[in-house]
C-alpha cells in the first residue's frame, strides 16, 4: 500500500505484520521476543522489497521432463545494515535471502543536533549492477539513512531500497527530499517525531530493545 503523501513509499499492510509489529510496541515483551518478532517481520518486508527483482530462465530438468525455469537474474544482492540496530532486519532477511552480499555501516545520532556521525563502513567491494537493500528499523529524523544512501550511492548500485520497521511523516519528508529516487518499504507510519528524535507511539529505542541495553 502507497499513500498520497509519500508515493514512492510502501506500507506493508499484511495482517501478520501488522499484528507482530503490534506486539513489539508493547513495553513489557521481552527481548527475546522483541528480537524474534523483528526477524519475523523482516522476512516479511524483504519479500515486498524483493517483489520486482528481475527474472530470466534457465533450463533445468525435473524427475518427468525438461523445462525452461525462472531464475534471478543479475548478480546477488547486498543488504546493508545501518549499525547497530540494522542488524535485527538483517538476519531476518538472510533467512529468506542466503546467499545475499552483507555490508555494514556504522552511524551514531549527535545527541545535540540529531545529526548522523559515521564511524564505520565496510561493504562489498563492488556494488555496480547489484540491487541493494538498505535496512534500518527506524525512520525518525531520517538523517542516518539519508547519510548511508548517500555514502552508498558512490559506488553506483544498480538498485537502492531502504526497509524499515517504523517511520514517520517527518523522516520519510527529510529521506524523500535528499533521495526522490530511493523507494521505502515500512511496516508503519506513525504520528509524528517528539522533541528528543523518537517516533510517537513507535515503540521506544530499537536498538536498546533488541539487545537488552539502556
Amino acid at each position: 500500500m502507497t499513500t498520497p503523501q509519500f508515493p514512492n513509499t510502501t506500507i506493508v499492510d499484511h495482517p501478520l505484520v501488522q499484528h507482530k509489529l503490534t506486539l513489539m510496541r508493547q513495553k513489557d515483551t521481552s527481548t527475546a521476543s522483541f528480537r524474534a518478532l523483528l526477524s519475523e517481520i523482516a522476512m516479511l518486508l524483504a519479500y515486498e522489497a524483493t517483489r520486482d527483482m528481475k527474472l530470466a530462465t534457465e533450463e533445468i530438468e525435473t524427475p518427468l521432463t525438461k523445462m525452461q525455469a525462472p531464475v534471478l537474474e543479475g548478480k546477488k544482492v547486498v543488504l546493508i545494515a545501518i549499525l547497530r540496530a540494522g542488524l535485527g532486519i538483517l538476519d531476518g532477511m538472510l533467512q529468506l535471502i542466503p546467499s545475499a552480499r552483507v555490508g555494514h555501516i556504522g552511524l551514531y545520532r549527535d545527541p545535540r543536533t540529531l545529526a548522523a556521525v559515521e564511524y564505520f563502513y565496510k561493504v562489498p567491494g563492488s556494488l555496480a549492477d547489484r540491487d541493494v537493500i538498505v535496512c534500518d528499523p527506524m525512520l525518525a529524523t531520517g538523517n542516518s539513512a539519508v547519510a548511508a544512501v548517500e555514502r552508498i550511492k558512490q559506488s553506483k548500485p544498480g538498485s537502492l531500497k531502504l526497509v524499515c520497521l517504523l517511520a514517520c511523516p517527518e523522516g520519510l519528508k527529510n529521506f524523500h527530499e535528499a533521495h526522490p529516487d530511493v523507494p521505502v518499504v515500512t511496516a508503519a507510519v506513525d504520528e509524528r517525531l517528539n522533541d528528543h528524535g523518537y517516533i510517537v507511539p513507535g515503540l521506544g529505542d530499537a536498538g536498546d530493545r533488541l539487545f537488552g541495553t539502556k
